[in-house]
């Protein structure tokens, strides 16, 4: 028998189709709809009730649900619903919440929630960080040895009861307990050397009581997600996750269960531990980013045991070679048998667009070369019947005639730009002048005060404002009318930076939506879609771009609106980019060619904008690189070679400006301790980075000696809460930041960017943040 699984993401899917017949095992990671996303965001902003925002996510918990067992689906997931993030579902599970939500035990409700993850008027939020390698966030837990753990959340059996009340029966999906403790991190005040693992122990007792639950619910499989064993473990590590499944083993008698594993290859030893698992039915692997996991799987997979064979992508928007992939299942069959063989997508596919029915104005012989999520599901459903000797021919040809359309289409390949980045190989390009002096120049030219102020880049997006483009987009107002619009929310914008005082004034992006997108449409190379929406975290989704060809720079991107916003005052106006790396890295991507040498082209557009913005007078260019670290291997043999290019085509975007031109760059929720040496190799002017919400991991690395000359911003407050912080807040936190770090070098800002923010959260922050710099600057000048 042939089993497929598929994992699903259904954010934004309004209309779902599926048109096969055989079963599919999923553990989909289910973001928001738009209409979820609409309720949350009604709900945070105080306008319906906790009831009606239940009733939206039930009524779309059943929909998907029947829609999935309508099409024939056996296997269906539950668990997989979301308000926030499944890490914080599980804190919330364990009960495991920090003592400043003062929440009292029992159900965790939606004010301890959402406190966790977005803040309130007294506590800050927990800390946000990338999911893996991916542009998901997930909020981290804060765990120590006086944590009391409980059953403080029965959302997994609810749900799973509630999909029995339809007629579903599901799949409970969860964080397995040995990832969730190594995605964890020291409460405030824990050692940092606390040994989270220790923790085992308390935590198994109530994963044991919620599969009792289910099983007395009815509950036949269920599925354990464990992706840090992709990671580079050590054995203390790796003989957790022996412990925590045979102490599991007998709570799970009676269950089939999964231990999934997606993002990259699973290393000899996790391998060995993880097929050694006691209780364990079947596993899923990634046969993506994990093609040298094959030859374990060839060599040493487990008989008896279902082999989860991630071959359709779930990272990538490409149709699948269905050709190869075939050959490939074929191969492991004889591994694990027919009947044991399940076809697979590499991953959840939470991190790719839904359907690809929803992109009527994509362009034809592009949109041939793509399969969204609802696509992969066709896909891997086609493999699985064409394994059972049902193989439909007419798709098979189709799919190898677009394989072939997009090798030989002319668009994608420039024979121009493909020598032009290939002759970056051999060169450095760092700027002549070291940074000390080129500070000292620029010092000269823009006379700022010590502890200088600015913001990241975008202000808040009103209702009005993204009217204007939409309007725009759709031809209903002329550019005349479009550009006078944008220039008013600029003049607005500027003025009241002016009124703040702050020293470094932005723009505030009133242009752009999302600046990957806005850079890529740009850009010859790309394309966009209409609904390719992908969480990010909460409500908070993206849009990203395809990079399908070679990419170029065929004009000006940012410098109308850049020298339109320096001729409405005389403090410097930023000029604001997006970073080759990011671009990258917040993009569907092409897979037919390196991604070092996609991003040294991008590179190369972006340095004709950076030579363009300082010929029109632009004196301080902002090119951020928020993804940088995002895009760090998982594992640490593969580090180097990516910071070398990665870094290095940073350095190409600004080799050429002058001393006088300050660069400055911005990463934000991310570990930047572990790269902090290739983060000063960049060489930017000044870097403006992610602080406030990890606690000041940042300043960590100062302390233990790292010496840094450049100007550094670590960010003074966190904006993706709409907590307002304090004076005396921010004037403690620069304060911290003085201990480790030169006067001279330190600027003042927030973490990120505030486009998500509102104005009446932004200006009494602002107002805050440059109180607490000029108070900060009295207390230093009257202290000589």
């Amino acid at each position: 028998m042939i089993v497929t699984q598929v994992t699903f993401d259904f954010f934004h899917l309004v209309k779902f189709r599926l048109t096969m017949a055989s079963h599919i095992v999923g553990y989909p990671r289910m973001g928001p709809k738009r209409e979820l996303k609409f309720a949350l965001e009604s709900f945070w902003d105080g306008k319906s009730s906790a009831e009606d925002l239940q009733k939206v996510a039930a009524d779309l918990r059943s929909s998907i649900w029947k829609q999935m067992s309508d099409a024939g689906i056996k296997y269906i997931p539950s668990n997989t619903f979301s308000y926030y993030d499944q890490v914080l579902d599980t804190t919330a599970m364990l009960g495991a919440v920090p003592s400043r939500y003062n929440w009292n035990g029992g159900e965790i409700g939606f004010d301890t929630y959402f406190s966790m993850a977005r803040g309130n008027a007294s506590v800050p939020a927990m800390e946000m960080t990338k999911w893996f390698d991916t542009n998901y966030h997930f909020i981290v837990p804060e765990l120590g040895p006086d944590v009391k753990f409980s059953y403080a959340s029965h959302k997994a059996v609810t749900e799973y009861k509630e999909a029995k009340a339809l007629g579903v029966d599901t799949v409970p999906v969860f964080v397995g307990p040995v990832s969730y403790l190594l995605l964890s991190k020291p409460a405030k005040g824990v050692e940092k050397t606390f040994d989270i693992l220790s923790l085992l122990d308390k935590i198994l007792p109530i994963y044991k009581e919620v599969i009792a639950e289910l099983k007395e619910a009815g509950a036949t499989w269920i599925q354990f997600d464990e992706a840090t064993l992709v990671k580079d473990l050590e054995a203390y590590q790796l003989e957790a996750f022996t412990k925590a499944y045979s102490e599991l083993e007998s709570a799970c008698s009676g269950l089939n269960v999964i231990v999934a594993t997606y993002f990259a290859d699973v290393p000899a030893e996790a391998f060995k531990t993880l097929t050694s698992l006691p209780g364990v039915t079947g596993y899923t692997f990634d046969l993506i980013r994990g093609e040298k996991t094959l030859d374990l799987i060839k060599s040493s997979f487990p008989s008896g045991k279902y082999l989860f064979a991630g071959v359709v992508d779930g990272r990538n928007i490409w149709a699948n070679d269905l050709s190869g992939s075939l050959t490939l299942l074929e191969s492991l069959e004889a591994v694990a048998g027919k009947d044991k063989l399940v076809v697979s997508t590499s991953c959840s596919l939470l991190h790719t667009a839904v359907d690809l029915v929803n992109e009527t104005k994509l362009d034809d012989e592009i949109k041939s070369w793509l399969a969204f999520a609802a696509q992969k599901v066709v896909e891997v459903n086609a493999l699985a019947k064409a394994l059972a000797g049902q193989k439909d021919e007419a798709y098979f040809s189709a799919n190898a005639a677009a394989q072939a359309s997009r090798k030989s289409s002319p668009r994608v390949t420039n024979e121009a730009v493909q020598k032009a980045a290939a002759a970056l190989r051999g060169s450095d390009h760092r700027r002549a002048t070291n940074v000390s002096a080129r500070l000292d120049a620029q010092q000269q030219k823009l006379n700022l005060p010590i502890l200088p102020t600015t913001t990241i880049g975008s202000f808040p997006q009103t209702i009005e404002l993204r009217r204007v483009r939409r309007e725009y987009k759709a031809k209903k107002i002329s550019e005349e009318e479009y550009v006078k619009a944008i220039k008013e929310e600029i003049y607005k914008v500027v003025q009241l930076q002016e009124e703040l005082d702050i020293d470094v004034l932005v723009h505030g992006e009133p242009e752009r939506n999302d600046m990957v997108e806005y850079f890529g449409e740009q850009l010859s190379g790309f394309a966009f879609t209409a609904n390719g929406w992908v969480q990010s975290y909460g409500s908070r989704c993206v849009k990203p771009p395809i990079i399908y060809g070679d990419v170029s720079r065929p004009k000006a991107m940012t410098v109308f609106w850049s020298t339109m916003a320096q001729e409405m005052t005389k403090r410097p106006m930023k000029g604001m980019l997006t970073g080759p790396v990011t671009i990258l890295n917040w993009s569907f991507v092409r897979n037919d060619q390196s991604r070092f040498e996609t991003c040294y082209q991008i590179a190369l557009a972006i340095k004709d904008e950076v030579e363009d913005l300082e010929k029109a007078g632009i004196t301080v260019i902002q090119i951020d690189e928020a993804a940088l670290r995002e895009g760090l291997p998982l594992r640490k043999a593969e580090h180097a070679f990516y910071l070398d290019w990665a870094v290095h085509s940073f350095r190409i975007t600004n080799v050429g400006v002058a001393d006088t031109t300050q660069i400055h760059t911005h990463m934000c929720y991310s570990n930047f301790n572990d790269i902090i040496h290739s983060i000063i190799n960049m060489d930017a002017d000044v870097i403006t980075i992610e602080n406030s919400r990890s606690d000041e991991k940042l300043l960590s690395v100062f302390r233990e000696g790292v010496k840094y000359g450049a100007g550094i911003g670590p960010g003074v407050y966190d904006i993706h809460s709409p907590r307002i912080p304090s004076t005396e807040e921010i004037h403690d936190r620069i304060n911290k930041m003085l201990a480790v770090l030169e006067t001279n070098i330190l600027w003042v800002n927030p973490d990120c960017g505030l486009k998500t923010r509102k104005y009446g959260e932004v200006k009494p922050a602002l107002q805050n943040m440059v109180a607490a710099a000029k108070k900060l600057r009295a207390e230093l000048a009257s202290a000589k």
